[in-house]
């Protein structure tokens, strides 16, 4: 039986890359919003990035409950259709010249709630719409989408903000999440899962207590969330590194980024059949291993030449992002996969949701600590001090259970 004879599934998929595209419009623009149109730092890219996860660490495990307690599909369209809503407020204040650092960290920090029941409830959906054992492969055809979304967007947004501006690509984006929303409402998935009416306190803890003393769910939890503190140093601080160090334009930028999409979609494709062949965990560890590498790629590309960039740089750069990517691509669905199999359907929203809190909390931590970092030591010393943290995570997997993670009866 194919995986997209499942309709619910077959509707999902097409919403989740239609979202997708947004959502990597939504980084680059933002992030051009506060350096170009803003004249800010990079600890001002910093508070914007960590502003719009602050809910991840707030809300994070009450989210966990709710999504686990009420119909995952009215979570997903609410919070599409908000989303949506957000972008049009930020185009319209930077249209008549009222947008500031201060307005964009209240209207992310809105966004990121809408986020954060959005993923939680996504990722708690896939495993009641499709069977167990197709679960790796659902998972593995979202993250090719989103992939794939990554080499386009980042293009599609740099030309859009070379051209007309960042203001206008994030309403772009607005049209994606609208659009998304709508079709969402048309899944026909009810909600059946049965939660015990504990007290909130009571859910909380069951979730928690099943991530961080399961013998495989707690050292991936904890692995991960380190690995996200590094990996939000990165990301915060290469987008300034690039314009401003490197001398790439908006235009260059998007391009250089879609580096990192191809290598996702490459990764993805080659993701099902490497855990089959070497083990997931083996496959997890090896991609984890990857990062470190690849961001030196980055790291050791020479400055720009009189404010020109170097296509020496370029080409180390758009190296570095692909094996980035492709290291991502290959390692999410599987871990995805594991994950969800693992874990019982009315716990999903919970397990989603305490690992995701934890991990995005890491990025309210690592984001202005990495803007912080290269604004006080420079661009090149936060993104070695990121390639170290980045490779200790990957020699930890090596030697710990996660290396040994497999799903049973996987095929």
């Amino acid at each position: 039986m194919k995986l997209f004879k499942h309709k619910d599934f077959s509707r999902f998929w097409i919403v989740s890359t239609i979202s997708d595209f947004g959502a990597y419009i939504t980084t680059l623009a933002l992030q051009i919003l506060v350096i170009v149109n803003l004249s800010g730092s990079t600890i001002d890219v910093g508070w914007i990035s960590a502003s719009r996860w602050l809910p991840y660490m707030l809300l994070g495990l009450v989210a966990g409950v709710i999504v686990d307690r009420t119909n995952r599909k009215y979570i997903l369209v609410v919070s599409d259709l908000t989303r949506g809503i957000l972008l049009i407020l930020i185009c319209l204040l930077a249209m008549f010249d009222m947008i500031s650092i201060g307005w964009l960290i209240v209207i992310m920090i809105l966004f990121g709630i809408m986020s954060l029941f959005h993923d939680v409830a996504s990722q708690s959906l896939v495993p009641l719409i499709v069977p167990r054992a197709m679960l790796t492969e659902a998972n593995a055809r979202l993250g090719q989408s989103s992939a794939v979304a990554e080499t386009s967007a980042p293009a599609l947004a740099g030309g859009i903000v070379a051209g007309i501006g960042a203001p206008f690509a994030l309403l772009l984006n607005a049209g994606t999440y609208i659009f998304s929303g709508i079709m969402l409402s048309l899944i026909k998935y009810q909600n059946t899962v049965i939660v015990s009416k504990d007290k909130l306190g009571v859910q909380i803890k069951e979730g928690f207590q099943w991530v961080y003393r399961h013998e495989y769910l707690r050292p991936l939890a904890i692995n991960t969330h380190v690995w996200f503190l590094f990996h939000s140093m990165l990301i915060t601080v290469f987008v300034t590194f690039a314009i401003i160090e490197l001398g790439f334009k908006p235009s260059n930028l998007g391009f250089v980024l879609s580096a990192a999409g191809i290598g996702a979609v490459i990764g993805t494709s080659l993701s099902i059949q490497a855990g089959r062949r070497f083990g997931i965990g083996r496959v997890i560890t090896f991609s984890r291993i990857l990062y470190g590498p690849a961001v030196i790629f980055m790291v050791l590309a020479p400055p720009a030449i009189d404010g020109n960039m170097q296509t020496t740089s370029l080409v180390m750069v758009i190296i570095g992002q692909f094996l980035y990517g492709f290291g991502m691509g290959v390692e999410s669905p599987l871990e995805m996969g594991f994950r969800q199999s693992i874990t019982p359907a009315r716990m999903q929203g919970r397990m989603n949701a305490t690992m995701r809190s934890f991990n995005r909390s890491m990025i309210v931590i690592g984001a202005p600590l990495g803007g912080f970092i290269a604004d006080e030591l420079g661009f090149r010393t936060a993104l070695w001090i990121s390639i170290v943290g980045l490779a200790i995570c990957g020699i930890w997997c090596l030697f710990s259970k996660i290396y040994h993670a497999q799903i049973e009866d996987d095929d």
